[in-house]
């Protein structure tokens, strides 16, 4: 079964330097409906105005991907991480027992990123933060895995989840495949741009699909597109 959620449906915060679409509850925004999808707790499309972005705040026991679409963002955090991450790259921030950072924009324009939640599979532990650029060709045509808690996925950047994180790029026309480890598992897909079929219902971009009870997709392209998938356990 796939959701179709579209982006006009999501919650939305503007709060001028940062305007702010929440897939599920956050912050101001509450839908009794749209609590989490399995691990999966947070996805917000955010867009951050240039010289702007999130102060110093803490977390605590979550996994924290950021996938950066547009521009860039700047990381700091209490135990000395430090890095930019750019359009097409992810970072990682697993906060443990706790962890306090800041993400800014620090870009001449605008930096979008989809910033998704993955509850741990276990409380506590050192906290951490890693970042790492993708090839853009590596994805063409192909799910690639970002990040992930899976015990097969060695190349993708580690999180304290059963979840990972995978990105596609496609040509107008282009199929790609993703096969789920079996139909207990849940997906949510966003296309980050690009207009696409996911088992035939139409997406636009930024729109939201809740995967369930699904051995696999077929996404298929009407527009250069860009994905993101998350695949949790059920």
């Amino acid at each position: 079964m796939i959701e179709h959620r579209p982006f006009t449906s999501l919650g939305h915060a503007d709060h001028g330097w940062l305007d702010a679409r929440h897939h599920f509850s956050f912050a101001e925004y509450h839908d009794p409906e749209r609590v989490h999808w399995g691990a999966l707790r947070v996805w917000n499309d955010d867009t951050i105005q240039s010289d702007t972005g999130f102060p110093p705040h803490p977390h605590t026991n979550m996994e924290i991907v950021t996938y950066v679409r547009e521009g860039a963002i700047s990381h700091q955090d209490n135990f000395g991480n430090q890095g930019r991450t750019v359009a097409g790259d992810v970072q990682v921030m697993s906060a443990g027992t706790g962890i306090r950072h800041s993400e800014y924009n620090l870009e001449p324009g605008v930096t979008r990123i989809f910033q998704i939640w993955i509850v741990p599979e276990q409380r506590g532990g050192q906290p951490s933060w890693g970042s790492k650029p993708f090839p853009k060709d590596d994805r063409s045509g192909r799910f690639i895995v970002l990040a992930s808690g899976l015990a097969d996925d060695t190349e993708a950047l580690p999180i304290r989840a059963n979840a990972r994180v995978a990105g596609a790029t496609l040509n107008p026309g282009e199929t790609v495949e993703y096969r789920f480890a079996d139909a207990s598992r849940l997906g949510y897909l966003v296309a980050a741009r690009g207009r696409v079929t996911v088992n035939g219902i139409a997406l636009d971009a930024q729109d939201g699909a809740a995967i369930s009870s699904e051995q696999s997709i077929t996404v298929t392209a009407e527009e250069a597109a860009e994905l993101v998938l998350v695949d949790v356990a059920g």
